[in-house]
């Protein structure tokens, strides 16, 4: 009998440290969950952290020197903040927002286009430019006398490059549907806009779509491009933030304003877009 209690006692102790190791084991393993930063924490810390792409709308290296349009912009904003502005480089937008909403950035220092389905998940800066997509083509000099296309209604049939994930991508679904006809766009996993538009003057593919700015840049080093065949009707485009962030998104609406108000940010804009 008495050894049937002492059983009894075994089994009972098994039984917890078996519980205790699987709770133990559930704690080690449970996902860390970081803090949320708004602009007391970023203050405190004394870090701002953006990302941005790049390029010469974001960030490259031209040198010695450190340049880009966004990364220009941030540095003005450290100036006037007193933070310390650190920039990590992410191609891809999806990847830029998984960035944000992961907490290891605060701020996608680059231009996004603002529309009702991404307002409903992040915060969003007024303007940092006023920016539309264009489709990138030889001109006729350079594709054996071949003229652009100037009409949208000639893009049916026609194969167009965009960065995978950019936004171009629903403008051209819809351009498709409004023109009555197909569209065949191919999303490139590892070239950039400004990539695409050196494998179009290079006679590798024949049309890109990305943001004017971009064009214009890429134009300026690459003058058998033609950029002239608007492929979307002017947007706004600003930096995005987490909806988590709302105090974060006054400071920077701020410090924009100030960039302004004082000529910093006619002078940065004109270095790149002008």
């Amino acid at each position: 009998m008495k050894s049937h209690k002492l059983i009894g006692v075994y089994i009972g102790l098994l039984i917890i440290a078996i519980a205790t190791m699987i709770m133990l084991w559930r704690l080690k393993n449970k996902p860390e969950i970081i803090p949320s930063r708004d602009y007391p924490e970023i203050k405190k810390e004394g870090v701002l952290r953006m990302v941005t792409e790049y390029n010469q709308s974001g960030y490259y290296v031209a040198g010695d020197t450190i340049e880009g349009f966004q990364y220009e912009l941030s540095q003005a904003i450290a100036k006037l903040s007193g933070l310390e502005v650190q920039t990590h480089l992410v191609m891809s937008l999806t990847e830029s927002f998984k960035e944000l909403s992961d907490n290891n950035c605060d701020v996608i220092a680059r231009n996004i286009p603002v529309n009702s389905d991404i307002k409903e998940e992040y915060l969003f800066t007024e303007p940092i430019v006023l920016n539309k997509q264009v489709l990138v083509q030889r001109t006729e000099k350079a594709n054996n006398g071949i003229k652009p296309i100037r009409n949208q209604l000639d893009l049916a049939g026609k194969t167009l490059y965009i960065p995978q994930n950019s936004p171009a991508l629903l403008r051209l679904q819809n351009l498709g549907h409004e023109i009555g006809d197909t569209i065949y766009v191919k999303e490139d996993e590892l070239y950039s806009s400004e990539q695409l538009a050196i494998m179009v003057a290079k006679g590798d593919i024949d049309y890109a779509v990305c943001d004017q700015q971009i064009a214009r840049l890429s134009q300026q080093q690459l003058p058998e491009l033609d950029i002239e065949t608007d492929i979307s009707f002017t947007q706004l485009q600003s930096w995005a933030v987490r909806k988590d962030a709302p105090i974060l998104l006054d400071s920077l609406n701020s410090w924009l304003q100030q960039i302004r108000e004082n000529g910093i940010y006619k002078e940065i804009y004109k270095k790149y877009y002008k």
